[in-house]
């Protein structure tokens, strides 16, 4: 649990310093390292499925950004770094690595199915009433098509208007362009 409160002052202290800060793509990185936040927390509250669907939009919000950023804000890397700003991401670089190998620690060996260790999980009434409720043999599409279809549904429109958006900003021209060689 203290895991969870590091993650959370992590998120609040990235949104502080997106809000605050003049850089716009020194925002959208903390932005970034909100959702991955984010998404490190839906980990640690056992939903993957969740925690997935947050990665995708995050990467693909990120990268529209970043492009909208850098065709707007004309930012140089120059080889000279403050050494205080270089200590600091080392620091927190070496702070996300730990917290990582922390939840690769708690998560069991390969192979072991935790929910079958709790008889009030869904999937142990999934398994037990899966063909009883629904009449599918494939428990697997009984479950995504019966027990969590809107949820189905809401994540696979969450990643369709991900990519729908995506491809729309990133794309080279515009059908007018084409059309129309004077605008």
């Amino acid at each position: 649990m203290a895991l969870f409160y590091v993650l959370l002052i992590f998120m609040v202290i990235a949104a502080i310093i997106a809000v605050e800060t003049k850089d716009l793509l020194g925002s959208v990185i903390c932005v970034g390292a909100i959702g991955f936040g984010g998404s490190l927390m839906f980990l640690l509250l056992r939903a993957p499925d969740i925690a997935m669907t947050q990665i995708v939009v995050e990467v693909l919000g990120l990268v529209i950004l970043i492009r909208a950023t850098i065709s707007r804000d004309l930012t140089f890397i120059t080889g000279d770094r403050e050494f205080v700003g270089m200590v600091a991401s080392v620091v927190i670089l070496l702070l996300v690595f730990m917290a990582g190998v922390r939840i690769c620690d708690t998560l069991p060996e390969f192979g072991d199915p935790v929910f079958a260790r709790l008889p009030e999980a869904a999937s142990q009434a999934y398994i037990a009433r899966g063909l009883s409720d629904t009449g599918a043999a494939n428990i697997v599409t009984s479950i995504y098509l019966d027990y969590r279809a809107y949820d189905t549904l809401g994540e696979a429109t969450v990643l369709f208007t991900a990519v729908i958006g995506a491809t729309a900003i990133l794309r080279g021209r515009s059908r007018k362009r084409l059309e129309d060689p004077e605008l």
